[in-house]
């Protein structure tokens, strides 16, 4: 909503340098907000790791390095990020050595100094911390954590904490129950390790902090501490952990959308199903969760375009978890599975279709909502498709 949107804004206007995204301008017109921010064209960093021909440990401490700056500025300015996660790590351009820049601070919180408070449940669920799965009060050290465990995939390809049951992933998380497996961490050094473990300690008042970090051998003397060997077992288990969080990402992604739509439903049916795309929208409330359905469907289509047919089979299985939009008692028995079906036939029909009777190909015109994208402690349809 507007509300949140102005508190990124007034969030991202403090913040100024080299490692992060910057802010231009926030517009607000006709019920419509933007917020204008640079253009990095270098894609996500962890993208970018699996496409190089060498990738060392050094390469790992120099991008770590990149993260840690952005985040003791934005500490520096009593903000915490509460999402830092792979997809929120860009690349400033193509080029190599591409400045690695901090992007989306739309879960981020003002904070006084070195406040903890409940703030409530917000991030995503391998790099939450363990005070917010105890909802104890927390503050910047959230950050931290996650860094740590962003590390730890740099390092080796992989996350620190993974289960397909995400009870039993927060029960490893709050345990902090992580260890250094041969062979792939027998390669590693003893002080990237030592940083890691100052990273992910469970107690929040003795994690390091992003000041601190960036005094350690590992950071700051990389050139000579840090291994220069190329590291192509962990280049490989990395492409894997991209595709995992590209498929699940879209799914999650489909299911907020779903969510949070319901009362743009009658707008959507508008914009995005013209009559001149040749569908018949059935009437009453089955019309609502057809666009809901419809526009959750265009954005899949988009991010799996390029998508293996097993993988493409797995988003299919959305239709049944997709959660019901104001749902009545007169409705069908499965609407999410109707919609799902309608929304597969319009997406079909529009991106077949030439830009004739006004229907071009491409995400519509429709704004998208402010969703808060806090994660519940329990996700339904996440793990029934194997995550």
């Amino acid at each position: 909503d507007h509300q949140k949107l102005e508190r990124e804004a007034r969030i991202c206007r403090l913040l100024k340098h080299p490692n992060i995204v910057r802010l231009h301008d926030s517009i607000s017109e006709e019920g419509f907000h933007y917020l204008v921010f640079d253009l990095v064209t270098g894609g996500e960093l962890f993208e970018d790791i699996v496409a190089r021909e060498y990738y060392s440990e050094a390469d790992a401490s120099h991008c770590i390095h990149q993260i840690l700056e952005s985040v003791n500025h934005i500490h520096q300015h009593d903000i915490v990020h509460r999402d830092l996660k792979p997809e929120n790590l860009l690349l400033a351009s193509k080029c190599k050595g591409a400045a690695v820049k901090l992007a989306d601070f739309g879960l981020a919180i003002e904070v006084q100094g070195e406040q903890q408070a409940w703030f409530g449940f917000a991030g995503t669920p391998g790099y939450l911390s363990p005070e917010v799965l105890r909802k104890d009060p927390y503050g910047k050290p959230v950050d931290i954590w996650a860094c740590g465990v962003i590390l730890y995939i740099l390092l080796v390809g992989y996350p620190p904490f993974w289960d397909e049951d995400q009870h039993k992933l927060y029960q490893q998380i709050k345990a902090g129950a992580y260890d250094f497996p041969s062979p792939e961490w027998d390669t590693v050094t003893p002080e990237a390790k030592n940083l890691i473990n100052q990273m992910l300690t469970i107690n929040p008042a003795k994690r390091i902090t992003a000041d601190q970090a960036l005094k350690h051998p590992w950071v700051c003397q990389r050139s000579t501490v840090a291994s220069m060997m190329h590291r192509q077992e962990t280049v490989e288990c990395l492409r894997k952990f991209n595709a995992r969080r590209k498929l699940k990402g879209a799914i999650l992604t489909t299911m907020l959308v779903s969510r949070n739509f319901s009362g743009m439903c009658s707008q959507l049916c508008t914009l995005i199903l013209p009559s001149s795309a040749g569908l018949a929208m059935p009437p009453g409330p089955c019309c609502a969760w057809a666009a809901s359905g419809f526009y959750a469907s265009r954005w899949g289509h988009a991010l799996a375009a390029d998508w293996p047919p097993v993988a493409l089979r797995q988003l299919c299985a959305l239709r049944d978890c997709i959660p019901s939009v104001g749902r009545q008692s007169s409705a069908p028995a499965s609407p999410a599975a109707s919609a799902a079906g309608l929304a597969g036939q319009a997406a079909k029909s529009l991106l077949n279709k030439k830009s004739d009777g006004g229907v071009k190909v491409g995400i519509p015109p429709v704004p998208w909502p402010e969703a808060d994208f806090s994660i519940p402690a329990s996700s339904p349809g996440l793990d029934s498709l194997g995550f």
